[in-house]
Protein backbone atom coordinates (compact mmCIF):
# COMPACT_ATOMS: atom_id res chain seq x y z
CA UNK A 1 0.00 0.00 0.00
CA UNK A 2 1.73 3.45 -1.20
CA UNK A 3 0.55 5.93 0.79
CA UNK A 4 0.36 9.46 -1.41
CA UNK A 5 -0.13 11.92 1.53
CA UNK A 6 -1.56 13.06 4.27
CA UNK A 7 -4.94 13.77 3.44
CA UNK A 8 -6.49 15.74 6.11
CA UNK A 9 -6.36 16.31 10.01
CA UNK A 10 -9.36 16.73 11.78
CA UNK A 11 -9.94 18.61 15.17
CA UNK A 12 -12.76 17.65 17.12
CA UNK A 13 -14.79 20.40 18.80
CA UNK A 14 -17.77 21.45 20.99
CA UNK A 15 -19.09 24.32 19.06
CA UNK A 16 -18.01 24.65 15.54
CA UNK A 17 -18.62 28.46 14.82
CA UNK A 18 -16.98 29.37 18.15
CA UNK A 19 -13.50 27.20 16.86
CA UNK A 20 -14.09 29.07 13.72
CA UNK A 21 -13.18 32.16 15.37
CA UNK A 22 -10.18 31.02 17.16
CA UNK A 23 -8.66 28.63 14.02
CA UNK A 24 -9.23 31.14 11.09
CA UNK A 25 -7.45 34.16 11.92
CA UNK A 26 -4.26 31.61 12.88
CA UNK A 27 -4.86 30.11 9.14
CA UNK A 28 -5.36 33.96 7.44
CA UNK A 29 -8.90 32.18 6.53
CA UNK A 30 -11.93 34.48 6.75
CA UNK A 31 -13.91 31.12 5.86
CA UNK A 32 -13.45 27.61 5.39
CA UNK A 33 -12.66 26.13 1.37
CA UNK A 34 -14.89 23.95 1.76
CA UNK A 35 -17.56 23.52 4.95
CA UNK A 36 -19.96 20.27 4.53
CA UNK A 37 -22.45 18.14 6.48
CA UNK A 38 -22.47 14.53 6.42
CA UNK A 39 -25.39 13.34 7.69
CA UNK A 40 -24.61 9.64 7.56
CA UNK A 41 -21.53 10.41 10.03
CA UNK A 42 -23.33 13.17 12.03
CA UNK A 43 -20.68 16.23 11.55
CA UNK A 44 -20.81 19.70 10.20
CA UNK A 45 -17.03 20.58 9.10
CA UNK A 46 -15.48 23.30 8.31
CA UNK A 47 -12.59 22.36 5.70
CA UNK A 48 -9.65 24.65 5.39
CA UNK A 49 -6.88 24.08 2.25
CA UNK A 50 -3.37 24.06 3.79
CA UNK A 51 -0.52 23.64 2.03
CA UNK A 52 -2.05 20.62 0.02
CA UNK A 53 -3.65 19.41 2.90
CA UNK A 54 -7.25 19.36 4.59
CA UNK A 55 -7.43 20.47 8.01
CA UNK A 56 -11.27 20.00 9.42
CA UNK A 57 -13.03 21.26 12.45
CA UNK A 58 -15.75 18.95 13.19
CA UNK A 59 -18.63 19.05 15.25
CA UNK A 60 -21.23 16.62 16.22
CA UNK A 61 -24.72 17.21 15.11
CA UNK A 62 -26.26 14.33 17.48
CA UNK A 63 -25.40 14.24 20.95
CA UNK A 64 -25.26 10.32 20.39
CA UNK A 65 -22.80 10.80 17.53
CA UNK A 66 -19.27 9.45 17.38
CA UNK A 67 -17.47 12.86 17.72
CA UNK A 68 -19.77 14.42 20.57
CA UNK A 69 -18.46 10.56 22.23
CA UNK A 70 -15.10 10.90 21.38
CA UNK A 71 -15.18 14.70 23.14
CA UNK A 72 -16.85 13.54 26.36
CA UNK A 73 -14.25 10.57 26.51
CA UNK A 74 -11.27 12.47 25.54
CA UNK A 75 -11.81 16.43 25.40
CA UNK A 76 -12.10 18.84 22.60
CA UNK A 77 -8.27 18.23 20.14
CA UNK A 78 -7.01 16.11 17.21
CA UNK A 79 -9.53 13.19 16.72
CA UNK A 80 -8.39 11.97 13.19
CA UNK A 81 -5.54 11.46 10.81
CA UNK A 82 -6.22 10.52 7.16
CA UNK A 83 -3.77 9.17 5.24
CA UNK A 84 -4.74 9.45 0.77
CA UNK A 85 -4.33 5.86 -0.76
CA UNK A 86 -4.74 5.10 -4.17
CA UNK A 87 -7.76 2.84 -3.66
CA UNK A 88 -9.48 2.23 0.04
CA UNK A 89 -10.80 -0.96 -1.01
CA UNK A 90 -7.40 -2.26 -1.87
CA UNK A 91 -5.89 -0.54 1.41
CA UNK A 92 -8.57 -2.39 3.65
CA UNK A 93 -7.80 -5.99 2.51
CA UNK A 94 -4.05 -5.08 2.56
CA UNK A 95 -4.04 -3.97 6.13
CA UNK A 96 -6.49 -6.65 7.25
CA UNK A 97 -4.11 -9.42 5.79
CA UNK A 98 -1.66 -7.77 8.70
CA UNK A 99 -4.16 -8.11 11.66
CA UNK A 100 -5.24 -4.39 11.30
CA UNK A 101 -8.78 -3.55 12.48
CA UNK A 102 -11.30 -1.67 11.14
CA UNK A 103 -14.47 0.09 12.85
CA UNK A 104 -17.14 -0.89 10.63
CA UNK A 105 -19.84 1.51 9.44
CA UNK A 106 -23.01 0.83 10.59
CA UNK A 107 -24.21 -1.85 7.72
CA UNK A 108 -21.30 -3.90 9.11
CA UNK A 109 -18.70 -2.69 5.74
CA UNK A 110 -15.21 -1.20 6.27
CA UNK A 111 -15.17 1.20 3.60
CA UNK A 112 -18.22 4.42 4.21
CA UNK A 113 -18.81 6.52 0.90
CA UNK A 114 -18.09 10.60 1.26
CA UNK A 115 -18.43 12.05 -2.39
CA UNK A 116 -16.96 9.93 -5.23
CA UNK A 117 -14.51 8.35 -2.96
CA UNK A 118 -14.48 5.99 0.38
CA UNK A 119 -12.63 6.21 3.75
CA UNK A 120 -11.94 3.32 5.98
CA UNK A 121 -11.23 3.89 10.00
CA UNK A 122 -8.28 1.46 11.35
CA UNK A 123 -9.14 1.28 15.14
CA UNK A 124 -7.34 2.99 17.51
CA UNK A 125 -6.11 0.27 19.58
CA UNK A 126 -3.84 -0.60 16.83
CA UNK A 127 -2.43 2.70 16.15
CA UNK A 128 -1.27 4.05 19.26
CA UNK A 129 -4.85 4.93 20.26
CA UNK A 130 -4.81 7.64 16.65
CA UNK A 131 -7.97 7.22 14.57
CA UNK A 132 -6.01 6.47 11.61
CA UNK A 133 -8.19 7.46 8.10
CA UNK A 134 -7.62 6.03 5.02
CA UNK A 135 -9.30 7.91 2.05
CA UNK A 136 -8.97 7.86 -1.72
CA UNK A 137 -10.25 11.22 -2.13
CA UNK A 138 -8.77 12.98 -5.60
CA UNK A 139 -7.48 16.21 -4.72
CA UNK A 140 -7.83 18.79 -7.55
CA UNK A 141 -6.60 21.60 -4.99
Amino acid sequence: MKINKIDHICIAVKDLDAARKVWEPVMGKSGPDDPYIDESEKIRVARYWLGGIGFELMESTDPDGHVAKWIEKNGEGVMVVSFNVDNTREAVKELEAKDYPFIPAPGGEKTRPFRDCEFAFIHPKKVNNVLLELIDYRWDK
